[in-house]
């Protein structure tokens, strides 16, 4: 365990069958990871505060065999601790793979298949190599990371920021997810962070709705916020 950890996190919560969130950590500027429990594996979607509760959750669900980071600033200070503790494979698109120099990583470029119900999928723009996982279970999960995230109302919608790389290829990017999935394939978002704006209920519903109805051409004009 990392002797900076003073206090346990919460335990994880389960949105789904098979989908648990952890809190907010603040290693990560608030960054929220989730675990996708398959029969083939488990896959963490970016980095949990990391401490005995963690690392033992994790364990009891049968620990993990990859972890999926979506953007640079999903990396934890304890992403070499965690992978020495899991024994995980960890997954990066290749632009951000070389912020991790000493640490064994799988990069991908476009796209990347992390089982039969699981692909990785590069939507460059809040970052150079800031990525997606898509689960096509419950009708169909999209995990966003700091791509798409829910406003202060709770909505899902791309956010300029001072820190965002580039602001028009992640509008491009948004609208090739729109031309990607259907009603039928996208039923929920769970994003990488403002998780507090989505008051309690853990996930996006009506994803496919709330993304098919962005005006990509007022997104292009949005000033740069905080």
């Amino acid at each position: 365990m990392s002797q900076s950890t003073t206090r346990l996190s919460k335990p994880p919560h389960q949105l789904l069958e098979g989908l648990f969130a952890f809190s907010p950590n603040r290693d990560t500027l608030g960054g929220t990871a989730y675990l996708i429990v398959e029969e083939t594996g488990n896959i963490l979607v970016d980095c949990p505060l990391w401490d005995e509760q963690t690392q033992g959750f994790l364990e009891q669900q049968g620990g993990v065999r990859s972890l999926f980071i979506t953007h640079r600033g999903a990396l934890s200070s304890s992403l070499k601790l965690l992978q020495t503790s899991l024994k995980c494979e960890i997954i990066i698109q290749e632009q951000e793979a070389y912020l991790l120099p000493e640490l064994t990583v799988t990069s991908f470029a476009q796209e990347i298949a992390l089982g039969s119900n699981l692909t990785g999928i590069w939507t460059p723009g809040h970052s150079p190599g800031s990525s997606c996982v898509y689960w096509n279970h419950h009708g169909g999960i999209l995990f966003t990371g700091r791509h798409l995230l829910p406003d202060n109302q709770g909505k899902l919608t791309p956010l300029r920021l001072a820190k965002t790389f580039h602001w028009f290829r992640q509008v491009h990017s948004v609208a090739k997810l729109c031309d990607r999935f259907t009603p039928e394939t996208l039923a929920y978002v769970c994003p990488g962070a403002n998780t507090g704006f989505l008051r309690g209920k853990g996930l996006i519903n009506d994803a496919y709705q709330q993304l098919s109805a962005l005006d990509l051409e007022q997104l292009r004009q949005t000033p740069i916020g905080l």
